[in-house]
């Protein structure tokens, strides 16, 4: 058998034992490099967004941003202080708190609080003191 023949079947065998026994690392990596191109097209089309002249394309996530601090603020400070001016006035009302658990996720994606970067950390993407 010739070189090039010994060749081909190393490759063989060792396509075959991936196939097999595949190394974990290697796809973790390639997972990892799959998310990463997700996340930097999302950033390119967010540039792409916020560079734009109209406010329908540039202003969505800014008014999705002050909708959601607004909802936090009233639920936090301004609900609690209506109830306590009207109290203090002689005129009780039962307001309950705005229900926030569908707005929350969208906030905390925005302000980046998820777990995306504790999932790189882990990975050993970014460093950890970043």
């Amino acid at each position: 058998m010739d070189i090039t023949g010994i060749g081909a079947v190393s490759d063989l065998i060792g396509t075959v034992v991936n196939k097999i026994w595949p190394d974990k690392t290697e796809a973790e990596k390639q997972q990892l490099a799959a998310a990463m191109m997700v996340v930097q097209g999302q950033i390119d089309i967010n540039k792409v967004e916020a560079a734009s002249p109209s406010a329908f394309t540039s202003g969505w996530r800014p008014f999705i941003g002050w909708v959601c601090g607004m909802a936090c603020a009233w639920n936090w400070i301004g609900l609690k202080l209506a109830l306590f001016i009207a109290a203090y006035y002689g005129h009780p009302m039962d307001l309950s708190p705005a229900d926030v658990s569908e707005m929350m996720p969208v906030l905390m994606g925005m302000l980046g609080l998820g777990t995306l970067r504790t999932f790189e950390r882990v990975k050993g993407v970014i460093p950890q003191g970043s």
